[in-house]
């Protein structure tokens, strides 16, 4: 069965055309929100140790900018309508999780391999363990919010 579209171009579920992909809209624009902010921060933050402090820690400042990128493809895809934005939310998030967890770990456990800290770093001991908690928080929004 093929998707209907309505007026404002999102997408809508075949069996009731009345109901809209809403991942974008009440607690999910809180979600978006501190995704941007985070995707601004680690963007901000990788650029500066990649301009200063590149050859110190190349892994490090590498994976700094790695999860900017993933911030910032994880806040564009929550925020847009449709199937294939959400299943790149699901592969950002996922993503995000899976990073923050296994350099988490490893700076955790072996401090010589992150000798500068990234936003994934202690499992984001910088950062209030939020990003820890936000791709959990994340997950769980998709699949509440998971299109029909």
């Amino acid at each position: 069965m093929k998707e209907e579209r309505n007026v404002t171009g999102t997408e809508t579920n075949p069996v009731n055309p009345q109901h809209k992909d809403t991942r974008n809209t009440g607690p999910g624009r809180l979600l978006i929100a501190v995704y941007a902010v985070f995707a601004l921060s680690a963007t901000a933050r990788a650029g500066y140790q990649i301009a200063t402090k590149f050859a110190e820690a190349p892994l490090a400042h590498s994976l700094s900018a790695f999860a900017a990128v993933v911030y910032i493809v994880a806040t564009i895809s929550l925020a847009k309508p449709g199937r294939t934005w959400f299943k790149v939310s699901v592969a950002a998030v996922l993503t995000e999780l899976v990073g923050v967890l296994v350099v988490g770990a490893i700076s955790l456990f072996d401090p010589v391999a992150f000798p500068h800290d990234t936003v994934w770093s202690l499992f984001g001991r910088g950062y209030g363990f939020v990003p820890l908690v936000l791709p959990i928080l994340g997950l769980l929004w998709l699949n509440k919010r998971r299109p029909s």
